[in-house]
């Protein structure tokens, strides 16, 4: 039961910061030994996604991280290993490559028909 700001006579504040902020959220815990304790709560990770021009869609295969625990982490939980890794979606590498694959044929065929 996550609570903002817990006016409960039997715990006590950790911090000093009383406010209603994401940064402040406790839970009441009842420790092994009978006492009741606040723990703070982590903010919500929000995903690695996409380039917002690209729609900015969740990226799949890599974990939700906090910023410093993402830099903190193994290079492998951060990354996809395949071009354009932890960047881009598979979808958008994949249509990279065939616009590529097609630009190129595109150009043989120009370089034949100049030839003729």
């Amino acid at each position: 039961m996550a609570m903002r700001n817990s006016v409960d006579k039997r715990v006590q504040q950790r911090r000093r910061k009383a406010w209603n902020t994401p940064s402040n959220v406790v839970v009441k815990v009842r420790t092994p030994g009978g006492r009741l304790l606040l723990q703070y709560k982590k903010k919500k990770c929000s995903p690695s996604t996409n380039p917002k021009y690209l729609g900015g869609k969740a990226l799949t295969g890599l974990k939700r991280l906090r910023p410093n625990d993402r830099k903190l982490s193994k290079r492998k939980a951060r990354t996809v290993t395949r071009a354009y890794g932890a960047c881009l979606s598979h979808d958008h590498v994949r249509t990279r490559i065939i616009r590529a694959f097609l630009n190129e044929e595109q150009k043989l065929v120009k370089a034949i028909k100049k030839r003729k």
